[in-house]
């Protein structure tokens, strides 16, 4: 079993190499997060952008599991399943959905919109997407959330009741009108069509694949994990190796490989600190090359240098076997490449490294590979005590090294 972590903050390009594994793995699965993820592959030219379903399902015949840990937004599932069988991929005879994942319903974007607001009068805004994740996990924590196991045997009524009771309450916290008609009709028409993929009893189903080669799908990346991340900027759910398990139900002696992903640069959405960050005509020109605008907001990134104490630090929490440094092509242009090494008063301390000042795009061997980026990737490798296997050199399938 080999999960797939990133190692910053997000968007370091995991959907390309989970999509050139998974011809290797016979089960793919996704244990936690909601629509908020964004993995973007590019095949034949043609992009494919994931929110819930793991990238890996763009291969077919393959199980998905979507694990307990997850919130799920039903329209946005219904919608890439339906995107996926226009493109004739079947998606439903082999999708399994754990009855324990949550139902991320409209209120919640609603609510994390109108706490978004609040947060910002205060100068404190976290910079969510507003897909709802943060109040789906409160409600989970309250003990009042509602469970993706209603699909199985759905009742409106029920529901209605249940919804009913919580409108009051949610208008007052929150200044935010529950629409119960709207809401039933979504879960039940979400119900219609998923009903079948509800697995009551989904533990049994995932040990009995341990015998096989099961790829896990990590979402969001370890700096935005709720307990190690740079709290409170933060997602609401665990993003690290051991969330990966815990929100599947999985043991931990059963992974036996660990990929970080990093970017040879650094990203970051939404407020918090970012040590290393440029701004101006640098970070506009890593942003534009790097195309760094978010998969499910489409906002542009914060751009800045790789810094090497996250990666050591992703590296000890997950127990990271290899890295896959991505993007690397996008360094391309640089005179100089930072790397920050170091704080020293609130300030990065940088090693200066040489660029390359060629193109590596599509280059598929390292010994192809500039000597100064070869040196790049060596020295990430030195600090890290991690060895490189993968590193990409463009946004296609078939621009990736294997090392």
């Amino acid at each position: 079993m080999t999960a797939v972590i990133g190692a910053q903050w997000g968007d370091e390009g995991k959907g390309k190499v989970i999509d050139i594994l998974t011809e290797h793995f016979d089960v793919i699965a996704r244990a936690s997060g909601g629509a908020n993820a964004g993995h973007t592959i590019v095949v034949d030219g043609k992009k494919h952008v994931f929110h819930l379903l793991p990238a890996g399902s763009l291969h077919p015949k393959k199980p998905i599991f979507l694990g307990a840990g997850m919130v799920i937004h039903l329209p946005t599932l219904l919608e890439e399943i339906e995107t996926l069988e226009k493109a004739e991929i079947e998606v439903r005879d082999r999708l399994i959905i754990s009855k324990s994942a949550h139902i991320l319903f409209e209120f919640h974007k609603e609510i994390d919109a109108a706490l978004e607001t609040e947060r910002s009068k205060g100068g404190a805004s976290i910079g969510t997407t507003k897909r709802g994740i943060g109040p789906a996990y409160m409600d989970k924590a309250e003990r009042r959330g509602i469970r993706m196991g209603l699909l199985a045997n759905f009742n409106k009524k029920e529901l209605q009741v249940e919804l009913n009771a919580r409108k009051d309450d949610i208008q007052k916290r929150y200044g935010v009108s529950l629409n119960t008609d709207q809401e039933c009709d979504i879960v039940e028409k979400a119900s219609s069509i998923l009903a079948s993929c509800i697995d009551t009893d989904v533990i049994p189903r995932l040990h009995a694949s341990l015998g096989k080669r099961i790829l896990i799908e990590g979402a969001q990346a370890t700096l935005l994990d709720l307990d190690h991340g740079t709290y409170p900027f933060v997602t609401s759910s665990n993003t690290t190796a051991a969330g990966a398990l815990q929100g599947l139900g999985f043991p931990p002696k059963a992974l036996t490989g660990v990929i970080g992903v990093a970017k040879a640069y650094c990203t970051r959405v939404g407020g918090g600190n970012f040590l290393t960050e440029v701004t101006g005509e640098t970070g506009n020109r890593l942003r534009e090359r790097g195309g760094e605008y978010g998969a499910t907001t489409g906002r542009p990134r914060r751009c800045g240098w790789l810094h090497l104490p996250d990666l050591q630090t992703a590296a000890a929490i997950n127990g990271l076997t290899c890295w896959n440094i991505t993007k690397l092509d996008v360094l391309d242009e640089e005179d100089v490449i930072p790397i920050g090494i170091a704080e020293k008063n609130g300030k990065p301390v940088y090693k200066e490294m040489p660029g390359w000042k060629t193109s590596t795009v599509g280059v598929t061997s390292f010994d192809a590979l500039p000597k100064q980026a070869q040196d790049f990737i060596a020295f990430i490798e030195k600090e890290t005590k991690v060895p490189v296997s993968l590193i990409g050199t463009g946004p296609g399938r078939e621009q990736m090294i294997v090392k």
